[in-house]
């Protein structure tokens, strides 16, 4: 359980950002929900967090700005007394193949999943350092460790995730944080959307449960990681793709 726990979560507006959100909030924790772009989603996702009787506030971010995080960071401060866990989940994506890929499409998306996870990690962690305690999860994805064909730049940032995780890992857990990663599959999501059904039929052909994960499958297994529950369980990458990468 997340009871009175103050947690922030980045990309929480929509898909699994939000079903983050809402299982934190079933929980009893507190939570900031930091988005992009979306005010009207943002708002309501605020709302059905505060429906479960908890503190929800929401902050507009771009996480690939260094000092925006920073300030964003020090405004959360001020909402809750502590940060107990930090859930960076904003990503994008701009798929396309290498020989079609710019140079863009390229940094866009090392930038807000790579970078902005090093940002957030790095404005929220001396908060965690001097509490001696806190909860990390980055969120990678299956492509991240497997690769996938159109997707350099978001396999490229998910891997990278997963060397920031487990690097950060170990210089934090003296102090008593943890630090893993979710590497999801195929979900549900926005995203996912954008599928045609041959896409999506295609892909359900690897996965050896046949069939899409639910956003809120993801969300348990964060809500775990961000718990007590979870005290010795530092470094790892679960999957959460239906047998996907077997």
């Amino acid at each position: 359980m997340l009871k009175d726990k103050n947690i922030i979560v980045t990309g929480g507006s929509r898909g699994i950002g939000r079903a983050i959100c809402l299982k934190i909030a079933e929980q009893g924790g507190n939570v900031a929900v930091v988005y992009a772009g979306n005010d009207a989603a943002a708002a309501e996702t605020v709302k059905e967090a505060e429906k479960f009787g908890v503190k929800a506030v929401c902050h507009k971010l771009d996480v690939s700005d260094f000092e925006a995080c920073k300030t964003v960071v020090g405004e959360i401060t001020k909402d809750f007394p502590s940060i107990d866990g930090l859930v960076n989940n904003a990503g994008v994506t701009a798929d396309t193949l290498l020989l079609r890929m710019t140079e863009q499409d390229y940094d866009k998306v090392l930038n807000v999943n790579l970078k902005g996870t090093f940002n957030m990690i790095k404005h929220v962690s001396p908060i965690m350092l001097r509490a001696r305690k806190g909860r990390i999860v980055n969120m990678s994805s299956v492509v991240g460790l497997s690769g996938n064909a159109g997707q350099i730049n978001y396999s490229a940032s998910k891997a990278g995730v997963v060397g920031i995780t487990k690097s950060a890992a170990k210089e934090l857990a003296p102090r008593g944080i943890t630090c893993n990663a979710i590497a999801p599959g195929f979900i549900g999501t926005d995203m996912t959307a954008k599928l045609t059904d041959a896409q999506k039929d295609a892909i359900l052909q690897s996965v050896p449960l046949k069939r899409m994960g639910d956003a809120r499958e993801v969300a348990d297994l964060a809500a775990f990681l961000l718990s007590d529950s979870a005290a010795y369980i530092t470094g790892e990458v679960i999957k959460v793709d239906g047998g996907l990468y077997i």
